[in-house]
């Protein structure tokens, strides 16, 4: 048995992360000494140790480290570790977004303009047959993880799916976290729905406001100020809800972001 400071130098792990880790549940004393109260720590506990600091670097709070070292099943220990780098891939992305927007600004400020442009049309869009999976996600990232559930969905069921897709959001506002979406694949006939996964008909948008986006995802945000500026000019409208959106071309068929096209929709409604 060896006391708090001998495991500590021999861990290579501070004497306060130990005590730490004893007062988090993760990591309890072998034994206390009833004379002195010397915590003692086993050999046996430096493998449970290292898994507790490898999961610590790499991103797991406490309380996700005690689900995972209290799972004695290989395969949910498996399930937290792809959740985990799942959430860590959202994360690389969303602060990618950060560097992007900070390098627009820069160049706005100065150049004392904005380079991108948006031209705001107006079209009806019809009622159309779909197969659709709407969920409440994380973000607005995780809709590549939910597109990926519908394809398989789709493949399985030998449902004949066309090359139109469209995401429906019915937030009322812009959310950073819980976005309600709805994916929609539109499709000859309409068969029987299947738990989340449903085929209906969507409803006819009289007026639509539309702007493509060329380029990365960041530049969207762009586009919502140009349709502000064009709902200032033309105020017999106001915005409606639920917005939609099209991704013409996107990480599935253009290698580069600067070639994405994505068409942004937005229903009007007469004031």
């Amino acid at each position: 048995m060896f006391r708090i400071g001998e495991f500590s130098k021999l861990t290579q792990v501070t004497i306060r992360m130990l005590r730490y880790y004893d007062e988090a549940g993760l990591l309890k004393p072998a034994r206390i000494d009833p004379q002195t109260g010397y915590r003692l720590y086993s050999i046996e506990q430096i493998p449970i140790l290292n898994k507790i600091i490898y999961l610590r670097d790499s991103g797991f709070q406490v309380s996700e480290i005690a689900k995972v070292l209290e799972s004695c099943d290989s395969a949910a220990m498996i399930e937290e570790l792809d959740r985990k780098y799942s959430e860590i891939e959202r994360s690389i992305l969303l602060e990618k977004e950060k560097l992007k927007k900070i390098q627009l600004a820069k160049k706005e400020l100065l150049t004392g303009k904005s380079e991108i442009h948006y031209h705001v049309t107006v079209k009806s869009i019809p009622a159309y047959q779909v197969l659709s999976l709407r969920r409440v996600i994380p973000d607005y990232y995780a809709e590549g993880e939910l597109w990926s559930e519908l394809s398989a969905f789709a493949l399985e069921q030998r449902v004949p799916v066309t090359e139109e897709t469209f995401s429906i959001y019915y937030d009322e506002g812009y959310k950073e976290q819980n976005v309600d979406v709805e994916l929609c694949a539109l499709v000859k006939t309409l068969g029987n729905s299947c738990g989340e996964f449903a085929y209906r008909i969507t409803e006819p948008v009289p007026a639509m406001a539309s702007t493509m986006v060329y380029g990365p995802f960041s530049n969207i945000a762009g586009a919502y100020l140009s349709f502000a500026r064009w709902l200032q000019k033309n105020s017999e409208y106001r915005m409606g809800n639920p917005t939609r959106q099209i991704v013409h071309r996107g990480p599935w068929n253009e290698t580069s972001p600067q070639n994405y096209l994505t068409e942004i929709q937005i229903p009007l409604e007469k004031n």
